[in-house]
């Protein structure tokens, strides 16, 4: 019997050492197609299966998205409020002269930061293409990737850190990356007034029967959490977190940016509520339909767009993830929702189509650039 492309994609990719197991999922409608190769380990302690586990990374920002704008659509925040209103550290933010000025030469915001800057991602603090600027400089000590987020200090503490820090660019002038999903993760928490793993668990997690997606993994499920690895530069693949490890406890940063464990099919989960058009499976509205429309549809004008390229490689943002403007690859449809994961994981939907893919692999991005892996998966999807 001849194996599918999804499957000889997988295979193909295992054999060559780049991961040590991946699990891929297609679904169209009801039709799904789950491939699982590989092992949890470079020790082939386990075999890779349908329910594995995997630090999604920040394929965690959509879900965020979607609980801030939860909030959004009860009258709770409203997408033009100042985040100040919650976010008082942030009430009076410095912005640098020029991008390329030292953080010290700095002017006042010409206004304040809103809820839908935070979600198209112009909030202005995050990352740029080029890191070398002084205020991204800046802000990378303050939101260090050089250690897990679940080493970072917590929210407030990392808030009041942030504020000290000056933002790139005037709200609502430029796409950058990452900060804006730790704060609406923050936001999220201050508004509803809970945690915001127990928002999540509540009020997305339990309604979609998500019953691996969490900022920890319980005793019960370690035997399906995969290890973590990143490439090493002699080639080989080095241990960067085990099942025992980081994910046994909550973190005193439940990021919203990236902080997520889950599995293909609790995302499938997820990305049918998007296609449903905010209706859960037994008929609940979870989101308004405008409130879909706006994640799923680009914010950006194309000079934001070019200036991203780093990140976006031509693509427009919705709110907590990519959209694709134009047929630029084989997989690239109009419209095209989601988003990639530095620990090796990406996953998209198609509205126009019913389609959706996962990849979940456990070898880390070495950069923002997307891998040779995710190119061929969605190729072999589209």
């Amino acid at each position: 019997m001849t194996a599918s492309p999804l499957h000889a994609t997988l295979r193909r990719h295992v054999e060559a050492g780049a991961v040590p197991g991946a699990v891929g999922l297609v679904a169209r409608g009801d039709d799904v197609e789950v491939v699982a190769v590989g092992h949890t380990d470079v020790e082939g302690s386990a075999p890779m299966a349908r329910d594995s586990v995997f630090r999604i990374a920040s394929v965690t920002k959509p879900i965020t998205a979607a609980a801030l704008l939860m909030l959004v659509d009860e009258g709770r925040i409203g997408l033009g409020d100042p985040v100040a209103d919650w976010l008082p550290e942030l009430a009076k933010p410095m912005v640098v002269r020029t991008p390329t000025s030292p953080v010290d030469d700095v002017v006042p915001a010409v206004r304040q930061i809103t809820v839908e800057d935070l979600l198209s991602f112009r909030a202005g603090w995050g990352l740029p293409d080029d890191f070398t600027l002084p205020a991204a400089q800046a802000l990378f000590r303050v939101q260090d990737h050089g250690i897990p987020f679940r080493e970072w200090p917590d929210p407030d503490t990392w808030l009041g850190l942030l504020a000290q820090v000056p933002m790139l660019h005037q709200p609502g002038e430029a796409w950058l990356y990452g900060t804006a999903s730790a704060l609406q993760g923050i936001l999220v928490a201050r508004v509803s007034g809970r945690t915001l793993p127990d928002f999540l668990s509540e009020r997305i997690f339990e309604p979609l029967g998500m019953r691996d997606t969490a900022f920890e993994v319980p005793a019960s499920k370690r035997h399906r959490f995969t290890a973590a690895y990143a490439p090493a530069a002699d080639g080989t693949l080095r241990l960067t977190d085990t099942p025992d490890g980081a994910y046994s406890s909550l973190p005193r940063f439940p990021s919203g940016g990236g902080g997520l464990v889950s599995t293909a099919d609790d995302w499938l989960a997820f990305a049918r509520l998007l296609l449903n058009a905010g209706a859960a499976p037994d008929g609940r509205r979870l989101l308004t339909a405008t409130s879909v429309s706006r994640m799923t549809t680009n914010h950006l004008t194309a000079a934001q767009r070019e200036r991203a390229a780093l990140f976006l490689e031509g693509q427009g943002w919705g709110y907590g993830g990519s959209v694709d403007v134009a047929p630029a690859e084989p997989w690239s449809v109009p419209g095209r929702y989601g988003w990639v994961g530095g620990t090796g994981t990406t996953a998209h939907l198609v509205p126009a189509t019913g389609t959706v893919t996962v990849l979940l692999t456990q070898t880390a991005m070495t950069g923002p650039t997307t891998t040779s892996f995710m190119r061929d998966f969605w190729r072999a999807t589209a």
